[in-house]
């Protein structure tokens, strides 16, 4: 099936297949500073191995509707527009969008049906917790990648997140 990949660990009996992700950059801007700005948005290391991110926008106004566009470096990855008040409804109509909202899902305050009536933040987001999923989950073959949100509201597009990473 296009997209799976097999990894053969037991090709030879002493060898252990293992893959690292790291976060690389992020970026995060507010497109329309009239209904959220950006409180933070950092990558921190903590020491050689421990890296994570936190990510905080202030809505100031406080409806959002649809995310956009999970793109990256390698033409396989998705590219896709979800309601997000539909899809927090149900999150298993949307089995990849699902995929991806478990990357961050536990360390961010996005786990409950809309309104969203707070700011919105991903705090200390670990390399490791992703590589989890990256890993554990799916398998993904070792690259530089890209996960980029398009925050929308009314088909206006008001915040951009930029999460870049290595896996190897």
């Amino acid at each position: 099936m296009p997209g799976m990949f097999l990894l053969w660990s037991h090709v030879l009996p002493e060898s252990h297949i293992t893959s690292k992700f790291e976060f690389t950059n992020i970026k995060c801007s507010s497109l329309d500073e009239d209904y959220s700005g950006v409180d933070y948005c950092y990558l921190k290391s903590a020491n050689r191995s421990y890296k994570y991110l936190s990510i905080k926008f202030n809505l100031r106004k406080k409806t959002i509707s649809k995310i956009t566009r999970f793109n990256g470096y390698k033409p396989f990855l998705y590219n896709t527009t979800v309601d997000v008040c539909q899809f927090l409804k149900n999150p298993k109509s949307k089995p990849i969008f699902n995929y991806f909202y478990g990357f961050f899902v536990t360390q961010s305050n996005l786990n409950h049906s809309c309104p969203f009536d707070h700011d919105l933040l991903v705090d200390r987001l670990t390399g490791d917790f992703v590589n989890h999923q990256l890993t554990k989950k799916l398998a993904f073959p070792g690259d530089d990648y890209l996960m980029e949100t398009n925050w929308m509201t009314y088909g206006v597009s008001r915040a951009l997140v930029q999460i870049y990473g290595t896996l190897s």
